[in-house]
Order: C-alpha cells, then structure tokens, then sequence
C-alpha cells in the first residue's frame, strides 16, 4: 500500500500547487455543471455537486463562475455544453500505466492533445482494455486530522463502506468503493466531521518502482497531459520509495 498513500501525497501537493495558479478553474467549473446535469442543480440534494462547489471555493473560483456553472448544467440558464467523459489508455516512460480521463466537448480535440502530450513526453497511447485492467475504480475522501486518531475515524466510516484508512502526515485518507463513496462522506458530514475532498478516484492493484529519474519523466508527462484543458484526472501505477522522494524534493 506504501506507494498509494505516498503517490495521493504527491498528487495532493501537486493539486495544491495547481489550484494556486487557476490552472484548474475550467476544470472545477465543468465538474459543477455536470454534476448538476446528472444529479440536479441543488446542492442539498446532489451531494456530488455540493463536493463540485466546495472544491471550487477552496481553489477561490469566484461565486459567479460557480453559480453560472450550476445554473448551466441545470438547464436553469443556456449555454451548457455537451460533455462527454472519454477515457484513453497509454504507457508512459518506465513502463508505468496511464489512464487519462477527459471531460470535453470535443472528442477529436481531446483525442489529439493527448496524442501530442504522449508522444513529446516518451509516452505513447494503448488500446482501449490493455492498461484499464490494472485499475480499480475507488472512492477517496481526504481530511485534516485535527487532532482525532485513525480509530475514531474508522469508528465513524466503517459501516458507511470505507475499506481502509492510509496516514498521509497532516491528513487521513479514506478508500472504499467508488459506490460508497456518497455514503462514506455523508457519515463524516453526520458525524460533525469536516472534510477536503470526496473524489472518485483509479487505484492501481500492480504498480511500478521507479527511479528520481524515472518519477521525473513521468511527472512531466503528467503535467504535460494536465496543461490540456480537456483532461480532468490522470492516474498512474507508479510507485515512489521514500528514498525516491527525498531525492525529488532536494
């Protein structure tokens, strides 16, 4: 499990670093209006949009885009686009898998900037079935410990579905099912408990050791593929060792 716990610590820096520059304001806003488009446009009743907006608020996307976006998706205002979510399936350097999740309106634009990232970063696109088997489709919550043990946690989210709790220094993070998701979250928010995210999220179950060398190239193809607008999530099988770590952050 060490390479899971340490590469969501990774991603959640990086995520952090990402919201500071408003690289993921049209991302978060396409998320809000789809989540109102399948699940309603009120948040009280569509816990996957309420997450949508408070991850934008967090990432201080101003309350217009966000309101916008919930009024679009839900039919309330014109101007909603026709998203599509496209998964592509690739190898990256090392060997290392990739699934790249697309949220576009365009399905040859998308297609083609994948394409171009892959091939300028040592990548290269694999056929639909060929990387997805190494993956398991996840639900993933994150909260600040503010003082509360691994046990009280699980106390709260174990009936809920959630399978396990990974330490990740100033925060816990809580796996189950993807379709537990809904579930676990809404067991913490019963509970008083406050939390960062609630996310689907891809868990690889084989996963790939690489160097400082190694994590490098495959960051800048990640980053690479995230600079694409059309590109929401990119999960890898890649495992980083603590000595690999420390290495990247000197």
């Amino acid at each position: 499990m060490s390479g899971h716990s340490k590469w969501a610590t990774t991603k959640h820096k990086k995520a952090a670093i990402d919201a500071k520059r408003g690289k993921s304001f049209a991302k978060l806003v396409k998320n809000i209006e789809v989540a109102a488009r399948t699940g309603g446009g009120d948040p009280a009743g569509n816990p996957t949009l309420y997450d949508a907006i408070q991850k934008a608020k967090k990432s201080s996307v101003p309350n217009d885009n966000i309101e916008r976006a919930r009024k679009r998706g839900a039919g309330e205002e014109a101007g909603g686009a026709d998203w599509q979510t496209i998964m592509y399936e690739g190898y990256g350097p090392n060997g290392v898998a990739l699934l790249v999740e697309c949220l576009t309106d365009n399905r040859n634009r998308a297609a083609g900037e994948v394409r171009t990232a892959m091939t300028r970063n040592g990548g290269n696109l694999a056929d639909p079935g060929s990387v997805s088997y190494l993956f398991s489709r996840k639900g993933v919550v994150i909260l600040e410990k503010a003082g509360r043990s691994e046990d009280e946690i699980l106390e709260v989210v174990l009936e809920a579905g959630a399978e396990e709790i990974n330490d990740l220094g100033d925060t816990f993070e809580i796996v189950s099912e993807a379709a537990d998701l809904i579930p676990v979250r809404t067991a913490l928010v019963e509970a008083g408990i406050d939390y960062e995210s609630a996310d689907p999220d891809f868990r690889a179950s084989v996963e790939v050791p690489v160097d400082a060398d190694g994590a490098r190239k495959v960051f800048k193809l990640v980053d690479a593929l995230e600079d694409s607008d059309d590109v929401q999530n990119v999960y890898t099988n890649v495992d980083l060792s603590d000595e690999v770590l420390a290495e990247l952050d000197a």
